[in-house]
């Protein structure tokens, strides 16, 4: 764009191509802006008069559809929100639009951002590497949009590792900012002490980017990474842990160690005891369960007309519904029933449970992470996004020896609010991408996009799905 080789409406076309092309196949969509075209001409004539208002300036983004947008329905995927529109722009939406975006579309996810990545009004989300595995949730639409080719960057959000287990399944970079770093206002809630927006994007450069324009250019510095960033640096694995899971994860992954001790990298092997995982995922499991119900209530009477529904006991009766008798345009979803009909059976949030989780569980989880970090002297703290591969549809996930799903590692950054990047480190004989991910204490978001930029850049970076091959017209020399 910078060359004149191409244009935002341009870029448009393209991208409403590949969806017209794909997205029968992917159900990444659930709205599409109709105004994109008009709105990518608007943002050619300002840049060619004054200038683009940012590197963003008339580029198309994707946006989950849990995030609401004034123009655009925000439906959760529930289908009794189908329509929707709130009342006003999340603020994450409005820092996109000042900064020139293009909303392109409302993706798919799993429905209230939770359970498996199906949605009553959007339908089963595709993994475009291999159609009969699961793409993984909750911001599934988002990582397969920007896998597909239908935007180069996505906004997502992330609870317990929404934004990276998806974004790691489909080959795509995406990060958990440290929490409080985006603002969440006008974003569908399922744990406020747990819940952040997360980002997804092709490339760590790109996400940097990203994140600058929505930090205003304060926090991570797009400019500065550079290949040499671990160059010397101190990260531990938590071999133990990590480990023996699945024979191809663990393949790949030692490929990954071998690239980080090219570039510099010191590894250093350190226990992450089984005590502490386990209390990870009982901490993010009694705030989920907590606050989920009465967030959902506060957030739908805030954004949306009485005439939808207003509380999630409001929305267990239509799921309730949906699973007795068929409605049409909507996809019964049974494991979100049952997800909705737990989260109804939460403790009220006044039980000494519930607080001792809130202020002291969390404060305690912190200083036993940090402390691991300074016994060790390591900056971060390196794992695989996933330590099994993805499940096939209709295939229940899988569980390790201890009992826990794949990804349970991202469950630290979670309770911790630690910043967390994954990013592509290969693929499973069957094609399916690896992520790895780099933890690091808070405010440390600068920090591990440079090191995700140095691994990237020994040749670790976005492989194109070959579901999704490139189309007549998309490529150009300039």
């Amino acid at each position: 764009m910078a060359a004149g080789a191409l244009t935002s409406e341009r870029l448009v076309r393209l991208s409403l191509n590949r969806i017209k092309v794909y997205d029968p196949h992917l159900h990444a969509i659930i709205t599409l802006n109709s105004h994109a075209l008009a709105q990518a001409r608007m943002l050619d004539a300002e840049s060619r008069r004054s200038g683009p208002r940012s590197p963003l300036h008339g580029i198309p983004v994707l946006v989950k559809d849990n995030i609401n947008t004034r123009d655009l329905p925000t439906t959760l995927g529930f289908y009794g929100l189908k329509g929707a529109i709130p009342r006003t722009d999340a603020a994450v939406v409005t820092k996109l639009r000042a900064a020139g975006a293009i909303i392109l579309a409302k993706v798919n996810l799993s429905e209230l951002a939770s359970g498996p990545p199906v949605s009553s009004l959007g339908g089963q989300t595709r993994n475009p590497y291999n159609l009969a595995y699961s793409p993984a949730g909750s911001s599934n639409g988002t990582a397969v949009g920007i896998a597909a080719g239908y935007a180069p960057i996505g906004i997502a959000t992330d609870t317990t590792g929404s934004a990276r287990w998806p974004a790691a399944t489909e080959g795509v970079v995406g990060i958990r900012p440290t929490s409080g770093l985006f603002s969440t206002a006008g974003v569908q809630p399922n744990a406020p002490s747990l819940d952040t927006v997360g980002a997804m994007a092709r490339s760590v450069a790109d996400l940097a980017i990203l994140l600058d324009v929505l930090t205003e250019g304060h926090a991570h510095g797009a400019q500065s990474m550079s290949i040499g960033a671990l160059q010397g640096v101190r990260i531990g694995f938590p071999r133990a842990a990590f480990s023996g899971d699945d024979p191809e994860i663990d393949a790949q992954v030692a490929k990954a160690l071998a690239t980080l001790k090219a570039c510099g990298v010191t590894m250093v092997d350190f226990d992450l005891p089984d005590w502490l995982i386990h209390l990870s995922d009982i901490m993010q499991a009694t705030l989920v369960q907590t606050e989920s119900a009465p967030s959902v209530d506060a957030y739908l009477k805030e954004s949306f007309a009485p005439s939808y529904p207003q509380s999630h006991a409001a929305i267990l009766r239509m799921s309730e519904q949906l699973a007795g008798a068929p409605v049409r345009g909507a996809t019964p979803n049974p494991g979100r029933l049952s997800g909705y009909r737990w989260e109804a059976a939460g403790l009220p949030m006044s039980d000494p449970s519930y607080l001792a989780v809130c202020n002291q569980g969390r404060q305690f989880f912190r200083a036993a992470l940090e402390a691991l970090l300074v016994r060790y002297q390591v900056m971060a703290i390196f794992y695989p996004t996933q330590t099994v591969r993805i499940n096939k549809l209709g295939e229940k996930p899988v569980r390790n020896a201890r009992g826990m799903f794949g990804n349970f590692g991202t469950a630290l950054a979670s309770v911790a609010g630690w910043p967390d990047i994954t990013v592509p480190a290969g693929t499973t004989p069957e094609g399916l991408p690896v992520g790895i991910s780099f933890l690091g204490p808070a405010s440390s978001d600068r920090r591990l996009l440079s090191y995700a930029f140095a691994f990237e850049s020994r040749g670790n970076g976005f492989r194109p799905p070959t579901f999704t091959p490139p189309l007549p017209g998309e490529r150009f020399a300039y």
